[in-house]
């Protein structure tokens, strides 16, 4: 099969069966999206989701959190994956954001990249979600996917190759949508270690390309 006919047959289900998809993280603002997603590097939702709503009542914004030192975040993220340099990047980029650009969060993507704990993956979740932006952020799930599919060539050896090769052939409309199809497909039934192939209905299609779909 051909790897357009691939993408065209894949993208047709994942429009089908999640017609509305979005993010798992839970969030009350744009800062505080950021700040789930500073978090969520690494870790699940489901954890982020547990730590945010008492550091949210303590640092609902970027002002608030700016005024904090990194052990007080700290207290709230500490079940989280790498708490400390995390704390620290959210007490730094609160910072930097009230400092540069009044406390909101940049909708530019150089802008976003200088804010510390900021990568390429969170920036693309950002311009994705909150700014409605045609961004395709590659984790590890959507990295493995991308592969076990073959979306992607084994050339595609990077997120950053893994998201221009998606970029290229998936529609603009669908791009922002397709993220959380990758996302959501390798979080609850392509998973790491052993994949529900049984109950996959990308079965049919699915070259199970699962040597070297891992990203270390």
């Amino acid at each position: 099969m051909k790897r357009e006919e691939r993408y065209r047959l894949i993208l047709e289900h994942f429009r089908q069966k999640m017609p509305e998809v979005n993010t798992e993280l839970e969030f009350g603002s744009v800062f505080q999206l950021l700040v789930a997603v500073v978090l969520s590097a690494q870790c699940t939702d489901k954890r982020v989701n547990m730590v945010t709503p008492e550091l949210f009542r303590h640092y609902p914004d970027a002002k608030s959190m700016a005024q904090a030192e990194p052990e007080d975040v700290l207290e709230y993220v500490s079940s989280v994956s790498y708490p400390n340099a995390k704390a620290r990047h959210l007490v730094e980029l609160s910072r930097l954001l009230v400092e540069k650009h009044d406390g909101e969060v940049p909708n530019d993507m150089n802008a976003l990249l200088e804010l510390p704990g900021v990568g390429r993956k969170t920036a693309n979740v950002m311009q994705a979600v909150a700014f409605g932006r045609t961004a395709m952020a590659v984790d590890t799930h959507v990295y493995r996917v991308s592969h076990r599919l073959g979306l992607v060539p084994k050339t595609a050896n990077t997120p950053l190759k893994v998201e221009q090769t998606l970029m290229k052939h998936i529609p603009a409309s669908d791009v922002p949508r397709a993220h959380h199809w990758l996302l959501l497909h390798g979080r609850y039934v392509c998973t790491s270690r052993a994949p529900h192939c049984d109950r996959c209905n990308l079965e049919k299609l699915c070259p199970k390309l699962l040597e070297g779909s891992r990203l270390s």
